[in-house]
């Protein structure tokens, strides 16, 4: 059989209509016979692409959206998109310069083809070579920053025992005189106790003089008073003290070594931006004056905490049990009462965008999800106070006992309770309790871990590190005598910093993450709760007003 038959269809040359077609120019879309090739390619004016016709490749046109049984086989110069035969004769293109679609088709192959030798031969070896070459370097740059931290520990080994050395040196000398202040102690105690032994000898003769009724003995009887009248000499000793210079870290920075400035260059000398200006936020400054925005109306009667569901979306909480998510222009977004009826204690914003709240009086820690409501943690003995949501996803609560004689800081991840912070190293209370009411300690994790509670109730900020050993607890401005410390909410942001409300005197107080004062935010009114979003906007919560103030401070 034929092979160019087709169920008994003869398939003819395009060009003469007589003999079998053997070839097909793509370029085209043209049939050809052997004959019919030589004159056809002889017009040397378009760039033909025969091929033999088992080899052709079909091209395939659209369907025209308009009437859909027909094919795009022209082109609308003006209008820059194929057309069918129907559309060239409608009135809708009248006027217009029609072309054959397949000149556009051959001219495009055209320049995909150059575009894809440029690729192939000259850019894609260049950039398989860039790539090889940053491997390299990225290796090279491993090991380099290996030996560099190796020398870090060395140096730090050096500092280790040097300092190791002083401190054993130190403890040397205090059990020296310690050993000394002992032996002074016990001399005078055997010195005391051997005049007691004769004391107390004398007093059961003079016992048995008295009861024998003795004349000889009575009358012989020579009295010791005088001796013990004037008591033995007491030794008193004084523990000596140890007294350190503060630390300067910089001068300690000197001595252990700088690095050198970082440096990223591209090979025609532009400096890049800097590893660290990258992966880490910037460091910007306080603004000495704040800029305010328009706040948001809660329309509660009392507002008791805020916290950011994005740059425009705030989760409050106040004195019903209704929670509000709120957009900047106070329209109300959502709503949801809590699952007993009782009042949130306090809310937070998980990673993951859910909202957390608590139930100090059932008890309860809940998880609100698509608008559904899970209890996660009941509590037996203790009430649930101020929740934050760490950046591990875990919950920090603060509870006190119901007899309130106790408070703590838990740690949750989902209900399973992972750690529990009370006491210092002395196993004295991290944090007052007692007080009269329950959410007097509000909670935030900062950037570098630290875990920070304003304590209303001991009028302090209480920082534990993420092992719960405190680091430091700041009373307020130290230049301050005249006026109280009444923190409350508290939050961090992005530098590490940590804000608190000082709800009494109208402020908040700026520290940074080691609990150096900075400056304060004035002209608050009550500022109970507080947070941050992703670009260190705060939220005030201004508990009288039920307003939230949104304030730029960096």
């Amino acid at each position: 059989m034929d092979p160019l038959r087709r169920a008994q269809i003869i398939l003819l040359c395009d060009f003469c209509k007589t003999a079998h077609l053997q070839s097909h120019c793509e370029r085209c879309d043209i049939n050809l016979c052997l004959t019919c090739v030589g004159e056809y390619l002889s017009d040397t004016s378009i760039r033909h692409k025969v091929v033999p016709y088992k080899y052709r490749k079909s091209l395939h046109y659209s369907k025209c959206p308009d009437h859909a049984d027909e094919h795009c086989k022209h082109y609308c110069e003006r209008c820059d998109i194929p057309v069918c035969s129907t559309c060239v004769s409608s009135s809708k293109h009248e006027g217009h310069d029609i072309s054959d679609i397949l000149g556009k088709f051959s001219a495009k192959t055209e320049s995909l083809q150059k575009d894809l030798e440029e690729l192939e031969t000259r850019m894609y070896p260049l950039y398989e070579e860039m790539a090889f070459d940053f491997q390299t370097e990225k290796t090279e740059l491993e090991t380099n920053y290996g030996k560099l931290t190796t020398t870090a520990d060395q140096h730090g080994e050096i500092l280790h025992r040097e300092i190791t050395a002083i401190v054993n040196q130190r403890k040397s000398d205090i059990q020296e005189m310690k050993n000394k202040h002992l032996s002074t102690l016990n001399k005078n105690t055997e010195e005391i106790t051997q005049k007691f032994t004769e004391l107390k000898q004398i007093i059961s003769d003079l016992k048995s003089i008295l009861k024998s009724n003795n004349v000889s003995l009575t009358s012989t009887y020579k009295s010791r008073n005088s001796e013990f009248r004037t008591l033995p000499l007491k030794v008193r000793v004084t523990v000596p003290s140890l007294s350190a210079q503060k630390l300067n870290k910089d001068h300690l920075n000197e001595m252990f070594g700088s690095l050198s400035p970082l440096s990223i260059n591209t090979e025609h000398g532009n400096t890049m931006k800097s590893a660290e200006a990258v992966s880490s936020p910037p460091v910007n400054p306080l603004l000495d004056d704040r800029c305010l925005t328009p706040t948001i109306d809660t329309g509660f009667n009392y507002i008791y905490s805020v916290s950011c569901l994005s740059e425009d979306q705030v989760w409050t909480c106040g004195d019903n049990e209704t929670m509000k998510l709120l957009n900047l222009q106070s329209k109300l977004l959502t709503s949801i009462q809590t699952k007993s009826g009782n009042e949130p204690e306090d809310i937070a914003v998980t990673r993951d965008g859910d909202l957390v709240y608590t139930d100090p009086i059932n008890r309860t820690v809940n998880l609100v999800k698509n608008k559904q409501i899970q209890t996660v943690i009941t509590l037996q003995g203790w009430r649930p106070g101020i929740i934050c949501s760490t950046t591990s996803d875990d919950l920090l609560v603060t509870m006190i006992s119901d007899d309130k004689k106790q408070s703590k800081v838990v740690r949750y991840s989902g209900s399973t309770e992972k750690q529990s912070i009370q006491f210092d190293d002395h196993d004295r209370p991290l944090y007052s309790y007692g007080y009269f009411i329950n959410n007097d300690k509000y909670i935030c994790e900062n950037r570098n871990m630290d875990i920070c509670v304003a304590d209303f109730g001991a009028s302090s900020v209480v920082v534990v590190n993420q092992s719960g050993k405190l680091r430091f607890r700041y009373i307020g401005h130290p230049s301050n005598t005249e006026q109280s410390f009444d923190p409350v909410g508290i939050t961090t942001d992005s530098q590490s910093h940590i804000l608190t409300g000082d709800i009494v005197n109208n402020r908040i107080h700026i520290l940074d993450q080691d609990g150096q004062f900075l400056r304060y935010i004035h002209n608050l009114k009550l500022p109970l709760g507080l947070c941050v979003d992703i670009r260190d906007n705060l939220f005030v919560a201004e508990r009288d007003t039920a307003k939230v103030k949104i304030i730029q401070y960096i």
